[in-house]
């Protein structure tokens, strides 16, 4: 299986964000890495009406126990926010810098979960980097392919860096897929 992985980074950056993403490639390579050795065991539990939590175990053996992501942790809101974000896992970097990263399955793109996901990272004061892990393929009763959210992500994400003008307070998003695509 190929590894399926796109980073988007803002177009400017100061020399500690360009140090910093250092650490969160570094990250993301390894995650990618573990999906692919991992492919197996994800199509085994990413069947239809299944839950991301399945799929959510998988991740967290390499995020949780291996590289020391929090799970299901709580993100204070900044000032004048109201919301309280929970995302799958956290890294901090640093004090009040971090990683998040999401889980998705069956609502991906039909829920607009990828895009609830680049918001939260938006607005969350202590989270600059996003990992959205979402499946290559969405299958129906039949088994066959209903969806490829990975490529529709990509293309959703992806509007959001680039040109200032579009740019969320999002340093860098890398999307990973899993499972297989046919």
């Amino acid at each position: 299986m190929a590894k399926e992985h796109e980073r988007f980074v803002r177009h400017s950056l100061s020399a500690a964000e360009v140090s910093e993403l250092e650490r969160v490639d570094a990250l993301a390579a390894d995650l990618s890495d573990h999906l692919v050795d991992r492919t197996d065991d994800i199509d085994a539990v990413h069947i239809h009406r299944a839950q991301s939590m399945a799929v959510q175990r998988i991740v967290s053996e390499l995020l949780r126990e291996r590289l020391g992501f929090d799970e299901e942790v709580v993100i204070e809101p900044g000032d004048g926010f109201v919301t309280r974000a929970r995302p799958d896992f956290y890294y901090p970097l640093e004090h009040g810098r971090g990683v998040l990263a999401e889980v998705e399955r069956g609502g991906t793109t039909t829920n607009n979960h990828d895009l609830k996901d680049l918001w939260k990272a938006h607005i969350s004061p202590n989270a600059q980097h996003l990992f959205l892990i979402v499946p290559n393929a969405n299958w129906n009763e039949s088994g066959a392919r209903r969806e490829r959210p990975f490529a529709r992500v990509v293309q959703r994400v992806g509007s959001f860096f680039g040109h200032p003008r579009r740019e969320v307070d999002v340093v860098s998003a890398h999307v990973f897929g899993y499972g297989r695509s046919s």
